[in-house]
């Protein structure tokens, strides 16, 4: 045979991927129709629909296990699924998408071993699990104990002035703190705000049985930690000493840096684009500009004014929560106080006069003008006081 021919053959011959779909609220319920596509950079796209039996197989011209390669998965109504690849033969859930101002919803999928990963939330006099399934304005959805995933845990509300925090134990081998079975499960972790996924974490390498994946401070802006560690048998305690040391406003903030030129540019873009209408293409932009430069808070603000011209409010109160994290420099209060005012205006859109209240106290507080104080007054008339 030639050698071209060779060459061609190998590769032609990448095998087949196949992947199950699954619902991220409802147990066992697979999803028929989402579209499941695999890319790499340089190469051709592949694209399969699950069966009623949830599963897409696509064979496409480059290995599952090359670098750069992912996982899309769409469906109307849900929020679209993006992971890096290894895949073949995993188990994803998509996420509803979510109607809640103020909803956050954490998705966890393995392999198939350890067969019993549990997924936690604690928070102020609450601990979501297997074993409580509801908290306040939360509840565990979905509980697997058989390998793969899903489990979820929705919090439908999240509260101001408190802390979260979200960890991952393997209950398998609790007994055996020192096992890393843990980290070799393939476990991630899907973060959801209204429509959209805003973080994805990989369980990382090491020995232990308990992942903390991340914490949400009491002014609701999300710190990453993704931290292994050896736990007890019951990981209560470790858990709500970390929600101690991770939760408080501020503390895990990362110290923000000038944003790069590429990202810059991008932002620039992306603020012509916005002012052209193209708002799509601007939440695009400026997310690109967010992944080269995840301190810029320009960029974050201007993310949240395209998602709320969208109508996509839980996503632009989440974006304008992480402009007022990374706020730096001589202007940094009046970057907050617009931020703040901003949270304000889409709690009061939503008829939430309490909580905008609290955020144009906010903003009066970082910078003292009449707009603030009048929209202060306007909500304390609003709730009687």
């Amino acid at each position: 045979m030639p050698l071209f021919s060779v060459l061609a053959a190998t590769v032609l011959s990448a095998d087949p991927v196949s992947v199950n779909v699954l619902s991220a609220v409802v147990k066992d319920q697979r999803l028929e129709g989402a579209e499941v596509t695999l890319q790499k950079n340089g190469a051709a796209s592949v694209s399969a629909s699950t069966t009623a039996e949830g599963v897409a197989t696509v064979t496409p011209a480059f290995a599952d296990g090359d670098d750069g390669v992912l996982l899309i998965v769409k469906k109307p109504g849900y929020s679209t699924l993006v992971a890096r690849c290894p895949c073949k033969g995993m188990t994803y859930a998509l996420s509803p998408v979510m109607r809640s101002l103020d909803g956050l919803r954490v998705v966890l999928s393995w392999g198939r071993s350890p067969a019993d990963l549990d997924l936690h939330a604690v928070f102020p006099g609450n601990h979501v699990f297997f074993n409580a399934k509801t908290g306040r304005d939360a509840n565990l959805d979905v509980d697997d104990t058989t390998s793969w995933g899903p489990e979820t845990i929705t919090i439908e509300k999240k509260a101001f002035g408190q802390a979260y925090l979200f960890a991952v134990h393997d209950y398998t081998n609790r007994e055996t703190g020192s096992r890393a079975a843990l980290s070799e499960s393939g476990a991630r972790v899907f973060v959801y705000v209204g429509q959209s996924l805003i973080r994805r974490y990989e369980v990382p390498r090491g020995v232990g049985t308990l992942w903390t994946v991340f914490a949400v401070d009491g002014l609701g802006e999300l710190h990453d930690v993704n931290e292994l560690s050896k736990a007890p048998l019951d990981p209560t305690g470790e858990l709500l000493e970390r929600l101690n040391r991770h939760g408080d406003a501020r503390v895990a903030v990362q110290s923000a840096v000038a944003p790069t030129d590429d990202a810059a540019t991008l932002n620039a873009e992306g603020e012509r684009a916005y002012h052209d209408g193209r708002l799509e293409e601007s939440v695009e932009l400026y997310r690109r500009a967010i992944e080269l430069a995840p301190t810029y808070a320009q960029a974050w603000s201007n993310l949240g004014l395209s998602y709320r011209k969208l109508g996509r409010d839980s996503e632009a109160l989440w974006a304008n929560r992480q402009s007022i994290a990374f706020a730096s420099g001589p202007d940094a209060n009046v970057v907050r106080a617009s931020s703040y005012y901003n949270i304000a205006r889409l709690y009061e859109a939503g008829g939430q006069f309490a909580d905008a209240l609290v955020q144009y106290e906010q903003a009066n507080r970082e910078r003292p003008l009449k707009v603030y104080a009048d929209a202060k007054r306007r909500m304390a008339m609003k709730l009687g006081q």
